[in-house]
């Protein structure tokens, strides 16, 4: 892809805010940090349009809670045309990672993801979308 080079006009406090961007997030340069925010953008504004994205719902919790690993296996199989798959992991003794990737329309994905992380006993989760192009 052929890159285009233009100048960019900050103020000393945005440009502050962007020099720390890109040392928080270990980007190489400010272009790299910049093409990262407009690529987050346009996926956001997909996800509002209700477009078909690509995800993946990373969930914690603990083992000895057998019935959320029961629930979240049923709230899936509801969700059956957006569910890819779905990974366990044994994170330690006490806790699982399950790691469900999806692709859909985002409110479906975002439906799904909320009945998840909802489910009593879950610790931790996140949902992360991305574009399908």
């Amino acid at each position: 892809m052929a890159v285009t080079r233009f100048g960019v006009s900050l103020e000393e406090e945005l440009l502050k805010a962007l020099d720390e961007f890109v040392v928080e997030n270990q980007f190489s340069n400010r272009s790299q940090a910049i093409r990262h925010l407009i690529e987050k953008n346009l996926v956001e504004k997909k996800w509002k349009c209700d477009n078909v994205v690509a995800g993946a719902i990373t969930l914690v919790y603990r083992q000895m809670r057998h019935d959320v690993r029961d629930r979240s296996a049923k709230i899936q199989s509801q969700y059956f045309d957006v569910v890819l798959s779905s990974q366990f992991f044994h994170l330690n003794e006490n806790n699982y990672l399950e790691i469900v990737a999806v692709k859909g329309p985002s409110h479906r994905l975002t439906e799904l993801s909320e009945k998840l992380i909802g489910i009593r006993g879950m610790q931790h989760g996140k949902l992360v979308m991305s574009k399908v192009d």
